[in-house]
């Protein structure tokens, strides 16, 4: 790896399948492809501009095996440093020069970074549902696919989604607990919930003890 890896050219690629991804691609003169994610959620444009504008003019020529310099580089070059644009944009950059370091020696990545330290590693997915039966019915389903973590989500009534809904909260205690934002409420049925003592649940939250109210049976789901 002691050779030049001279960069060619760089290209930004916004894709959109269902909300948008920012893919940074790094050729080498001698046709290696480094591959980089910049998404930033919600400001992928930012991101891209950013890349186009001001870091892709930069890349063509520099060594793609020279990683913490080409870093350096555009941290320190620019009068204004930091900030989630630009980090989102460096790590794009960085992750396509370490891809593409891995390809020119010819292992995994993870070698060059000290091996692999685990077989494999926990994931979780999302559990929606109208209403607790159909979300019980929906955790089944995940459960019997392997996942040991679960997400749980359930639509508020009248809700055309349960991504972006809870349920209110309400009480006759003025406790700063009481007050918080309903982002941390219980998404769920506010009537069906009604016996649930919601501001008590905010002075000692612990979502094991809600999911496990809200169904006895399934006690086991609660493993967060």
């Amino acid at each position: 790896m002691g050779a030049a890896l001279t960069v060619e050219r760089a290209e930004v690629i916004v894709a959109s399948p269902g909300r948008n991804f920012l893919t940074l691609k790094i050729t080498t003169i001698d046709g290696l492809v480094g591959w980089g994610d910049g998404t930033l959620n919600g400001r992928e444009l930012a991101v891209a501009a950013y890349l186009s504008d001001h870091v892709v003019p930069l890349l063509a020529g520099r060594d793609a095996h020279a990683v913490e310099s080409t870093w350096q580089y555009l941290y320190r070059g620019a009068y204004w440093r930091g900030g989630p644009v630009t980090m989102a944009a460096l790590a794009a950059v960085d992750m396509a020069l370490w891809d593409l370091k891995a390809k020119a020696a010819g292992v995994p990545l993870y070698q060059l970074l000290g091996g692999a330290c685990r077989t494999g590693c926990l994931v979780y997915t999302h559990a929606s549902g109208r209403d607790i039966p159909e979300l019980l019915d929906a955790i089944e389903e995940h459960r019997a696919a392997g996942y040991r973590a679960i997400r749980l989500q359930a639509t508020t009534p009248g809700a055309a989604s349960s991504s972006s809904t809870h349920a209110s909260v309400s009480s006759k205690k003025s406790t700063p607990a009481a007050q918080m934002s309903n982002e941390r409420a219980p998404r769920a049925s506010a009537a069906r919930y009604s016996a649930f003592d919601v501001a008590t649940c905010w002075e000692v939250w612990c979502s094991r003890s809600f999911i496990s109210w809200i169904a006895p049976s399934h006690r086991a789901f609660a493993t967060v």
